[in-house]
């Protein structure tokens, strides 16, 4: 009951988790939902409109929008979560370190800084650059750029929770570092992790979809939003089905995201609760 009326304080979590779940179906799903085969190569029934055969219609080469958009969005969510995962993991570790070890701090923080001076979009392409491009690189790429946001997040919370008096009791009874940091530090960390988390898998998906579309993501023969979008360009006044079709699939991911992000920072954010 308490979690029911949470949400209806909050319906964005409700509203972006029911979108995103439609979307992760229909991706999990694709092997049953799909029409054809994504790849499968069809000079006959190219670029044509909405069909009883073709949903969605078809590329340039014949191949089905609608395959090729549930397909696609397996690579957008999976690239999403995984950076998500990867960047909150290591931005917490470096967070941690830095915020309890002030050494370590002034080495870290200027790295920190200077992975976020450089625009997130040229890093990423510049490391796609020397790399052979597959999702692999794809996700270490994205990772790269996210780690430094994760990591001064945590460092600032760190910092606030060592000036705090029952930490520096904890010290004085002599607590082991590891006690304090699971006891005093992580639980502090975790509302705002997790909301973070959800902006950086919302800027994962957009940032591969974006090397995708450039041409500096997934290779060619992978179906993701992005190259569907890439492909479809030259052929968008002819076809706009070719861009609106994984165009709409990657906003309302993205918006489902950040839905989900802004309900989850206001239900774990103890003042914005109380207000509410």
């Amino acid at each position: 009951m308490k979690f029911a009326s949470t949400l209806r304080r909050n319906p964005s979590v409700a509203i972006g988790a029911a979108i995103l779940g439609v979307i992760v179906a229909l991706t999990a799903l694709a092997p049953w939902l799909a029409t054809h085969n994504p790849q499968a190569i069809d000079p006959m029934f190219r670029l044509r409109g909405f069909s009883a055969e073709h949903w969605l219609g078809t590329d340039a080469l014949g191949r089905d929008i609608w395959s090729r958009a549930i397909y696609g969005g397996r690579v957008s969510l999976v690239v999403g979560l995984v950076v998500a995962l990867l960047a909150t993991v290591t931005g917490l570790a470096v967070g941690l370190v830095s915020g309890f070890n002030r050494i370590a701090d002034a080495v870290l923080m200027r790295v920190m800084d200077g992975l976020m001076a450089i625009p997130a979009i040229l890093l990423a392409i510049a490391l796609m650059a020397v790399a052979r491009a597959s999702i692999t690189t794809v996700i270490f790429a994205i990772t790269i750029v996210e780690v430094p946001r994760v990591a001064r997040l945590v460092r600032s919370v760190v910092l606030t929770i060592r000036e705090q008096a029952y930490v520096e009791a904890a010290t004085v009874v002599g607590s082991r570092f590891w006690r304090m940091l699971w006891k005093h530090v992580l639980p502090n960390t975790l509302a705002p992790l997790t909301v973070q988390a959800t902006y950086i898998c919302a800027a994962a998906i957009l940032i591969e979809s974006l090397l995708s579309f450039l041409g500096a993501g997934t290779p060619p023969e992978v179906p993701s939003w992005g190259n569907i979008m890439a492909e479809g360009r030259t052929y968008f006044q002819l076809s706009p089905w070719l861009i609106l079709t994984p165009g709409l699939f990657l906003a309302a991911t993205v918006l489902a995201v950040n839905l989900m992000g802004d309900g989850l920072r206001d239900m774990l954010d103890p003042a914005i609760a109380r207000r509410m």
